[in-house]
């Protein structure tokens, strides 16, 4: 059952197609214009290197929010690498640390604005999750 509805409302991309990358970007660019959400992780996949704490941030995501002009969510989850890690049994049960922070706002923005809003957001997810190290 999981897995029905998983394919169904996930959009799956294979970073290594630009042909897919090209298609799931209109995918979801048609379920914004018929008012779904969309939950982007902006990293574009998940590194190999542990050490990295948040990786830079891919263009989509931003694109889709300033063609449409809605605003972006940044959320901090805390606990990521600690419950799923990718070291062979070392992930844990436990509670997870998410921060929904304040809406950014893209009305009047324009594509030009992409990178401001890109850094804005690597920012405010960064500096979360310094903060969530410390504790």
């Amino acid at each position: 059952i999981f897995g029905t509805i998983y394919k169904r409302i996930c959009v799956m991309v294979d970073r290594s197609s630009p042909k897919s990358r090209a298609e799931v970007y209109e995918r979801c660019a048609e379920r914004m214009e018929e008012g779904d959400s969309i939950v982007i992780f902006p990293e574009g996949g998940v590194t190999d290197d542990e050490s990295i704490l948040l990786d830079t941030f891919k263009d989509g995501a931003f694109r889709l929010a300033i063609e449409h002009q809605l605003p972006i969510v940044p959320m901090t989850f805390g606990d990521n690498k600690e419950r799923f890690s990718f070291t062979f049994l070392s992930g844990s049960p436990g509670l997870m640390r998410v921060k929904v922070h304040s809406f950014i706002e893209t009305e009047g923005k324009v594509l030009a604005d992409k990178n401001s809003l890109k850094d804005q957001s690597w920012e405010i997810i960064h500096t979360q999750l310094l903060d969530f190290q410390k504790k």
